[in-house]
């Protein structure tokens, strides 16, 4: 198996080196260490790294990407059945938060477009 070290990970995924220790910090990255004391990564670490940029990109917070990363088959998409409950839940949540914006969205488009409408009448009725 080979190995890299943290500035070679960072550079063939475009993560940052703070950002790759974070991960680790989390659990969701693993390396050893050599005798000098520096991080090593094993060859699967830039799919790994993929995966979780994939996962945080849908949304997850990172204890939940803890869980998921071990049922992560194949290319970054691809998740063992046994995680749609889990990923389902959070879609439904997400989904709520959409319609919660949108309604706060549509309330402040009619504030916006009644405020408008009285600024144009007001100019309107100056240049008659």
């Amino acid at each position: 198996m080979g190995t890299m070290r943290i500035g070679e990970l960072a550079r063939e995924t475009g993560v940052t080196v703070r950002l790759l220790r974070y991960y680790e910090e989390q659990g969701l990255l693993a390396s050893g260490r050599t005798p000098g004391g520096q991080r090593v990564y094993g060859s699967d670490a830039p799919a790994v790294v993929r995966r979780i940029r994939a996962l945080l990109a849908a949304g997850l917070p990172t204890r939940v990407i803890a869980e998921v990363l071990a049922c992560v088959c194949g290319s970054e998409a691809e998740i063992e059945p046994c995680l749609s409950p889990l990923l389902v839940a959070r879609l439904d949540e997400i989904d709520a938060r959409i319609q919660n914006l949108q309604g706060a969205r549509s309330s402040l488009a009619a504030l916006v477009a009644a405020t408008e409408g009285r600024q144009l009448a007001g100019a309107e009725g100056g240049v008659g």
